[in-house]
């Protein structure tokens, strides 16, 4: 009854797939599998790889490398000292550009081998339509993903008790 009613549904954006996960029932899709950029959605794979890879509790020290991003940001310092968990948060609550390169640097050692490590990961959750070129979603030309995949790569992370925490939080100060 449901799949009937959302064919009448009118939708401003270009691309759209919602389903329910635990049955893999579509509910409405529309240019599910257009590649499209992914801005800041991006920032769910790699808080997915740093919860997955590194205990919350673990403290990382916020290289110069990590200062400065372009775009949206947690203000970190070079010096600065953070868990991991904390980190999660900045760059899922606040969207924080460094908070993404500084996790990527943590765990990849540079942006370049952190995509590496996000399209791997890609790869294992059966995505064929995301290519990862950097954490944060800024604007590069081989750094896409569709409605579908994006839907998939959402489902990971509810599926981890601390991303999913994150996730349900309005605000948090640090």
């Amino acid at each position: 009854h449901a799949a009937q009613e959302t064919k009448s549904l009118s939708l401003s954006a270009k691309a759209a797939f919602l389903y329910e996960a635990q049955s893999q029932t579509v509910l409405f899709a529309k240019n599910e599998n257009a590649r499209m950029p992914m801005a800041s959605t991006t920032k769910i794979m790699p808080a997915l790889i740093a919860l997955e890879e590194c205990e919350g509790d673990e403290v990382i020290v916020i290289d110069e490398e990590s200062v400065g991003i372009e775009g949206s940001s947690a203000y970190l310092r070079a010096g600065d000292e953070l868990t991991m968990e904390e980190l999660a948060y900045a760059l899922l609550l606040q969207s924080a550009n460094d908070a993404a390169v500084a996790i990527a640097r943590h765990i990849g050692g540079s942006i370049e081998a952190f995509a590496d490590i996000m399209n791997e990961r890609a790869k294992a959750l059966g995505l064929s339509d995301t290519h990862f070129e950097n954490p944060h979603g800024l604007d590069s030309e081989q750094h896409y993903t569709t409605a579908h995949d994006l839907a998939l790569i959402a489902r990971a992370a509810l599926q981890h008790p601390s991303l999913r925490s994150i996730m349900a939080t309005r605000s948090i100060t640090m």
